[in-house]
């Protein structure tokens, strides 16, 4: 029966390969485990198998988790990467270290008014929509400068990068199609001057792709954790 520690393993080694191919050092590429719908004790393994960054989709699950592992709070890292409402952006900004999912100003502004004083500044990535799902979050690529323009005037806030959910799909030459019109955003905003360091993009599926196209940031469950 495989275990965490062992599909960790298995991971990582899946990241040094597809690095390899493209010429890329490995540690240009940070690993986020998405621990959304398993418990606590889960996460508690996989943080002695050697992880320390976590994802979380849903916030109330993730305050739970948070609570439960609180002695490990100074060595976890928490990323939200699910939607966010608005009635649910005090409790991410008193919680969490990253979020993911910037995808309007409202959201970043109520972020950096109730992130507390005496935590570091929240980082956070613009969340851009460049699959045209209706159904997915996300700024249109052509808002986005002009949302991150506005997000890096705001002074609880530390703005990172970019994320991105692509349409999903099997086929490696669309994975690799989809993953460009991230990079194409991110590198968009680069050239417009905007400071970033992190695209944040590929999951289990198609995290060889997402390196080759650049990412920074995979977010990954399934491979380690197994169907949820």
């Amino acid at each position: 029966m495989a275990t965490i520690a062992n599909n960790l393993q298995l991971v990582r080694a899946r990241i040094n390969q597809a690095c390899s191919r493209v010429g890329r050092a490995p540690d240009s590429v940070t690993l986020l485990a998405v621990s959304k719908t398993f418990p606590a004790e889960t996460v508690r393994e996989a943080f002695h198998a050697g992880q320390r960054k976590f994802g979380e989709n849903y916030v109330q699950e993730a305050i739970d988790k948070i609570a439960a592992l609180a002695d490990l709070r100074d060595q976890i890292e928490w990323h939200m990467i699910g939607p966010l409402q608005s009635n649910k952006t005090r409790v991410v900004a008193e919680h969490f270290d990253w979020v993911h999912t910037v995808d309007r100003l409202k959201i970043a502004q109520r972020l950096s008014e109730q992130r507390p004083a005496h935590l570091p500044p929240l980082q956070v990535c613009i969340q851009v929509n460049t699959s045209g799902e209706a159904s997915k979050s996300g700024a249109a690529p052509s808002e986005a400068l002009e949302l991150a323009r506005a997000v890096m005037n705001l002074p609880r806030l530390k703005l990172r990068g970019v994320m991105a959910l692509p349409a999903p799909t099997t086929d490696p030459a669309l994975q690799k199609a989809e993953l460009r019109k991230v990079r194409v955003a991110f590198d968009a905003l680069r050239l417009a001057g905007i400071q970033l360091d992190t695209l944040s993009m590929g999951m289990s599926g198609d995290m060889e792709a997402a390196i080759e196209e650049g990412s920074s940031m995979l977010r990954v469950g399934t491979a380690l954790f197994g169907n949820r």
